[in-house]
């Protein structure tokens, strides 16, 4: 049976591992932290010890019924995509006055009519938004040439208001990138395979379950039932060379090939003596944080819908924990991007968005706790014609899997941004790549 070791258990890692395991190779695991998922992970309330509280996420990440290579996986690891999630047609509501919402129809029909009866847009606006879908999707999605979002709005003639109400909300919760620096080709990669395809992949699909439990606890136990290892706590520092293969840091052990799947960062360190170019590549590479910022009021405090956007606010997204996960009271903040909230502290930040969800949306002024998690590097800054690495290597038998790749798009232009899909999609196209290397030493 060959051998495959994996570094990096979050869902590009845990994706390759449960492919290799369902074709019958030996994989194991190695995770430097206590808990798997990556930057998509279960973490600890700061006083759970005290008050015995349910966990939190170290973010909040959507999940549209576009993501088929995620819920493939997740059903192959025998997960009931029911219970996992709380799923409902496209919602994207936006205080003060914007939502839209795509009925039950077929497609193209629930997009069309989510469209005209977009609620909170003059008739100006309204036909600048259809305009820009129509002529997206005349165009088959595609640029000429990629540029900024906030070009491509301009050449498009989107009102400020309908910017701030709908494109700004809608690209930072996608690619967690700024208009200014945003890549409007990946983002009209999203717009493609949710509003563009069919009803059902425009759905939103709400984890109702932690980020850890969702997917990579899952992958494990299929890895496991098929001769597989999973380690935590096992920080990898080195993958070297070996007359029959390869070693990771000086373990005895020999696979006959390795997949990295770390953030580029990481990568770097690891690779370094195998493809000393990629490695500068990575350790180069750009990234933008996302910020949580969690809420415990009294039980009985809830939003009017399980997500709700706010304009023009330090509060971009914002996520009852009740309706998702039972947690009945919690309020999950989400904040994406640097932007002018990135010079304040924890509390500072805390306090300012408190201060909004009572102004805003009528919260009461008494918070019984709060914990505010930084992920700085969240993800990849998702900028124009950003020239990503492949998930083979010049190294042969060592892949790379995260969704910084290009994966299956060619030309080094990656067709998604750091989404738990894209993710997936690169450990997938890596277990591929290493299964046709495999053959070759058979």
């Amino acid at each position: 049976m060959k051998r495959v070791a994996i570094i990096g258990g979050g869902y590009a890692g845990m994706a390759a591992g449960v492919e290799l395991a369902a074709a019958g190779v030996s994989v194991t695991v190695f995770e430097a932290g206590k808990v798997l998922g990556g930057r998509a992970r279960r973490v600890d309330r700061a006083n759970r010890a005290v008050m015995n509280e349910s966990p939190l996420d170290n973010g909040q990440h959507l999940v549209i019924g576009a993501y088929s290579e995620l819920l493939r996986l997740m059903q192959r690891c025998g997960v009931d995509l029911d219970r996992a999630f709380l799923r409902q047609p496209m919602r994207l509501q936006v205080e003060p006055d914007f939502l839209l919402a795509c009925p039950k129809l077929p497609a193209p029909l629930h997009l069309a009519f989510g469209l005209i009866r977009a609620k909170g847009l003059s008739w100006s606006e309204r036909w600048a938004l259809i305009r820009a879908i129509e002529v997206s999707k005349w165009r088959r999605w595609r640029l000429k040439n990629d540029l900024t979002v906030a070009q491509w709005l301009a050449q498009q003639r989107q009102p400020a208001s309908l910017i701030a109400k709908f494109w700004a909300p809608l690209t930072l919760a996608a690619l967690n990138t700024p208009l200014e620096l945003a890549s409007a080709q990946v983002l009209l990669n999203v717009l493609r395979d949710s509003l563009g395809g069919k009803r059902a992949a425009s759905d939103l699909l709400m984890p109702k379950v932690d980020f850890s439990q969702l997917f990579p606890e899952p992958a494990t136990s299929f890895i496991q039932r098929n001769a597989g290892y999973v380690q935590l706590g096992i920080r990898a520092k080195s993958v070297a060379r070996h007359t029959h293969g390869f070693m990771v840091d000086d373990d005895a052990q020999v696979f006959d090939a390795v997949i990295c799947a770390t953030p580029p960062h990481q990568a770097a360190g690891l690779i370094a003596g195998l493809d000393s170019p990629l490695s500068t590549q990575l350790a180069a590479w750009q990234y933008q944080p996302i910020v949580t910022v969690y809420l415990q009021y009294a039980a009985d405090v809830k939003l009017s819908t399980p997500m709700l956007g706010l304009a023009d606010a330090y509060s971009q997204w914002v996520f009852d924990r009740g309706v998702t996960h039972g947690q009945h009271g919690l309020i999950a903040v989400v904040i994406s991007a640097q932007g002018v909230h990135s010079g304040l502290s924890h509390d500072e930040l805390a306090e300012a968005v408190q201060a909004e969800l009572h102004q805003r949306l009528g919260f009461p002024d008494l918070v019984l706790r709060q914990q505010v998690i930084t992920e700085k590097r969240a993800t990849f800054a998702c900028t124009p014609d950003l020239a990503r690495p492949s998930n083979a290597t010049a190294q042969a038998g060592l892949f790379l899997a995260g969704d910084f790749t290009a994966g299956l798009a060619g030309h080094g232009r990656g067709e998604y941004p750091a989404t738990l899909e894209g993710a997936v999609r690169s450990g997938v196209n890596a277990a591929q790549l290493t299964l046709n290397y495999l053959k070759t030493l058979s």
